[in-house]
């Protein structure tokens, strides 16, 4: 429904608005809508289970039961071991912020997941999730390392940041909308959100802003290494297709010249079998 009112909307803008947006969204909203026209709610069933999980700990954590489990497997912290944080930060994508409405994050997750998973797939869409979440992560770590009055200072943190929570979902869908974006050609939504993120941290220069730009670097250089995996398998299947056509080409003109060759005698055998001398 959603998707057709977007078309209805389309259809009624001016030519321009038309053909900037069929060139903006129109490969990544026929991706979208072909496959959910396919299969329905089917298409992202690890959206579903993310929204699912996410609210079911942010319920938990908000008992006077719950908190100090949810903090315990899923919260990730600067000043806390390394293995510690590698073990906590799967969890830690859905694990909301308590100073953030959950709505919030259960909106971007429904919206930006599932759109990730129909373009995607399942494993890739949680592979991109979780490096834009471990950039975050341990970029937490090398910021409080720098400090904020060293040569980087805007790339360091205060040591007071080892002690905050990292960013939950947030670092993940927009470590994801980039990459969809990219990957679909919507170039200049791409960089809005960029902008968007660059725009938070100078308004407001916290840790979840700055976890944010990281959880971007870490998703464009994944981008830029499947981009190179990507031409290099086309190079070597090209390849491998001209060697195989050269190599069917080879044999076959051997057999034909082989052919034309071996016809001569035996056109002159038959020659002489039919001459005078056989006639009868």
């Amino acid at each position: 429904m959603l998707f057709e009112r977007g078309a209805g909307a389309l259809r009624g803008a001016g030519p321009a608005v038309r053909g900037f947006a069929l060139r903006e969204w129109g490969p990544l909203f026929g991706r979208v809508r072909a496959g959910l026209a396919a299969r329905g709610w089917r298409a992202v069933p690890l959206t579903l289970a993310a929204v699912c999980l996410t609210s079911l700990l942010q319920w938990v954590q908000n008992q006077p039961w719950g908190y100090a489990p949810v903090q315990a497997v899923g919260a990730v912290r600067a000043e806390e071991p390394l293995w510690l944080a590698l073990v906590r930060t799967p969890l830690s994508l859905f694990v909301p912020a308590l100073d953030l409405p959950v709505w919030g994050a259960l909106a971007q997750i429904l919206v930006v997941f599932g759109i990730a998973e129909v373009c995607l797939g399942r494993r890739r869409t949680l592979l991109v999730a979780y490096a834009a979440t471990l950039a975050g992560t341990l970029y937490a770590r090398v910021g409080v390392a720098l400090g904020p009055d060293g040569l980087l200072g805007p790339v360091g943190l205060p040591a007071s940041d080892a002690r905050v929570v990292d960013t939950g979902p947030s670092a993940a869908v927009v470590g994801l909308a980039v990459y969809v974006c990219w990957r679909h050609r919507a170039r200049l939504t791409a960089w809005l959100v960029v902008a968007a993120m660059v725009v938070e941290v100078v308004v407001k220069p916290n840790l979840a802003g700055k976890e944010h730009l990281a959880a971007i670097a870490g998703v464009a250089a994944a981008y830029a290494v499947a981009a190179w995996w990507r031409r290099r398998s086309a190079a070597g299947a090209a390849a491998g297709s001209a060697a195989s056509a050269g190599a069917a080409t080879g044999p076959a003109a051997s057999a034909g010249a082989g052919t034309a060759a071996g016809d001569g005698p035996r056109v002159s055998r038959e020659s002489r079998r039919s001459g005078p001398g056989n006639g009868g």
